[in-house]
């Protein structure tokens, strides 16, 4: 971690805004308490549902330069010149598809899609690549960095997980955080907690995935994160 740099969170969410509003405006509370702490953002690069709404909420507070998307190739849907994203993310609500929709111009000049209101974002050939570069990103910010998890499906726990358990693992020594709104994850924390109890999971480990119950609480939790002490002492090399 570089203590002369901005601090790099990674937030985890869906890509569908689900069906309580408090979702959203959690998301957009996120993006201003980022603004307000110069916490640059990286996410997985969609522009529906949360995670369009983190993005676009901070680009229009610090600047397309604060936001960086990463998203695999399979999950961006080119559209004609004339054909407009809303109306192409409505044809296919219906199931997984596209997380992002761009004109056939926008790829014209390289792999990367253009700077937006969404901000910069990077394509990627697979999933792996997407959760290696976030990150790398990571773990390359300033003290504070670290990964954030909002409400989401399965791709979301999936990518919580397996950076709690890169943690425990000794992979990277920053905080991951489970924002738990309206007890969306509850379920999740009570499963860490009865892993414990079986001896599944150490005490101290039961610990890396933290809780924050309301947004204000998220950025204090990232600064004043300490790895477990029973973390594995593992080299992982350039990892």
């Amino acid at each position: 971690m570089t203590q002369d740099k901005p601090a790099v969170v990674c937030v985890f969410c869906g890509s569908t805004a689900g069906k309580d509003p408090v979702h959203i405006s959690t998301a957009r509370a996120l993006a201003y308490e980022f603004h307000k702490n110069n916490v640059q953002l990286v996410y997985g690069g969609g522009t529906t549902g949360l995670m369009g709404e983190i993005a676009k909420t901070l680009v229009s507070l610090s600047g397309p330069k604060a936001v960086h998307g990463v998203i695999p190739r399979a999950l961006v849907k080119v559209a004609a010149k004339n054909g407009s994203e809303h109306a192409a993310f409505t044809a296919t609500a219906g199931g997984k598809a596209a997380e992002r929709v761009i004109s056939s111009e926008s790829l014209d000049d390289g792999d990367d899609i253009p700077e937006s209101e969404y901000g910069v974002t990077t394509i990627v050939p697979d999933m792996h690549t997407r959760k290696r570069l976030m990150a790398t990103m990571v773990m390359q910010g300033g003290p504070g960095s670290g990964f954030v998890t909002l409400a989401g499906g399965f791709g979301t726990i999936e990518e919580v997980m397996e950076m709690t358990t890169w943690n425990q693992l000794g992979i990277h020594r920053v905080g991951v955080v489970l924002l738990n709104v309206n007890g969306y994850w509850d379920g999740v924390l009570e499963w860490v907690r009865n892993a414990v109890n079986q001896g599944f999971i150490s005490a101290p480990n039961g610990a890396i995935l933290a809780e924050a119950r309301d947004v204000q609480e998220v950025w204090p939790k990232l600064l004043q994160y300490r790895c477990s002490s029973d973390r594995y002492q593992l080299n992982w090399g350039d990892e």
